[in-house]
């Protein structure tokens, strides 16, 4: 159920700082007003060098949204061809603006320049066409209400002014929602918070200028690329856990007294071999999921492979050995569910013989290493790397300093 849940945390700490943000701009327009000049020229070019940006890490779904901004804004400036017509129908507006939200809330990342560009400028006609749709379906249901056509039920009269602009914003507003809690994305609480942002505007429960918002967001999308590129190159995508990069970050800033653990996966390349790398891929997220939970203040990080790290700062190796041993015994405890079929070694792949559900055991190794004086962070490493092949030639599954 937690797990479902995964996204609570980013989208309170979204929603918290939209708030803060937006609240701080309400009460100290001081601030602000005098640079209005300065964002309403910036907006534009902040607006293509987000867009320019996302489309570099293959973000294209904030580059779409940094463009539909980018016209919107340009249309408020300057008087385009198409600027009368919005003016004229804004309902349309705010209606393709949440359309358009919920859509590439299920779209993925793809490169624009590609076929898949083509598909998503397919998408975008799409979802304006269903927003003028739902502006002549409303006129014409509102049209039989006023000529008493509904027959049995009439009785709903009285609430059909709500249909044109209040149920889709709930609708959408509902969707973002939990689409946002159920997915640890920021760009899945960006969204959210546009949505808000355009209820907001479109109901005047906000009254700043339209440059502000957008100035606001336009850096929102910019912060979640980098965020995300960040994590990118710092996170093991299989996993979850910070990435050696992260470690060889982390061991420029620990101090003099530190502890350093290597675990590894037993007999892992006979288990891939036995029952497939998809299998192996989930004994991976589980043994991560493990070691990530381990007590006494260490970080664990992906070494490579089926090896994972564990750094205790301010800690020496008896002070962690508790900790160790519990995460080895977790994970020793622990029936792994095997469901896919046996494929013990190349001629077993060719086949399709499959076996019923069968309860595997896994167990991992582990070596540990305190700094010694004048030690640099490779050589603890590799400390511990060689009480790791101690802990292997002991029989596996235990702990060794």
């Amino acid at each position: 159920m937690l797990q479902f849940f995964k996204g609570v945390k980013t989208t309170t700490f979204s929603l918290l700082m939209a708030s803060l943000c937006f609240t701080l701009l309400n009460y100290f327009p001081q601030v602000w007003t005098p640079w209005l000049s300065v964002i309403d020229m910036l907006l534009p070019i902040t607006l293509v060098v987000t867009a320019i940006f996302a489309a570099y890490f293959n973000h294209s779904r904030i580059t779409l949204l940094a463009g539909v901004l980018l016209v919107l804004s340009l249309s408020e400036k300057f008087a385009l061809p198409w600027s009368q017509w919005l003016v004229q129908n804004e309902t349309w507006v705010v209606l393709n603006n949440l359309f358009l939200l919920v859509g590439l809330s299920f779209l993925k990342d793809r490169g624009l320049l590609s076929i898949h560009g083509l598909h998503r400028l397919v998408v975008l006609a799409v979802i304006a066409g269903l927003a003028y749709g739902w502006l002549h379906f409303d006129a014409w249901v509102l049209n039989l209400t006023k000529q008493g056509e509904l027959g049995s039920f009439q009785f709903l009269a009285p609430w059909l002014h709500y249909l044109l602009t209040v149920i889709p914003c709930s609708v959408v507003l509902l969707i973002l929602f939990c689409r946002s809690i159920t997915q640890a994305s920021s760009f899945s609480a960006a969204l959210l918070n546009t949505c808000l942002l355009f209820i907001a505007e479109h109901y005047y429960y906000i009254s700043f200028p339209w440059e502000i918002n957008y100035f606001i967001f336009a850096l929102y999308y910019l912060l979640v690329v980098i965020v995300d590129s960040y994590f990118l190159a710092y996170r093991d995508d299989l996993t979850g856990l910070p990435s050696r990069r992260a470690l060889n970050q982390l061991a420029l800033s620990l101090g003099r007294k530190y502890t350093v653990a290597m675990l590894d996966i037993d007999h892992f390349k006979k288990f891939n071999d036995t029952f497939g790398h998809d299998i192996g891929d989930q004994v991976l997220k589980l043994v991560a999921a493990r070691i990530g939970e381990v007590k006494g203040g260490g970080k664990a990080f992906r070494y490579g492979g089926e090896e994972f790290t564990v750094v205790f700062p301010r800690k020496n190796h008896d002070q962690v050995i508790e900790a160790l041993e519990t995460v080895r015994q977790t994970i020793a405890d622990y029936a792994v569910t095997i469901r896919n079929p046996v494929r013990s070694n190349k001629q077993d792949r060719k086949d399709s013989v499959r076996m019923g559900t069968k309860q595997v055991r896994v167990t991992i190794s582990i070596g540990v290493a305190s700094r010694k004086n004048k030690q640099e962070f490779s050589e603890v490493l590799k400390g511990a790397d060689q009480a790791l092949y101690r802990a292997k030639n002991k029989g596996r599954n235990n702990v060794s300093k």
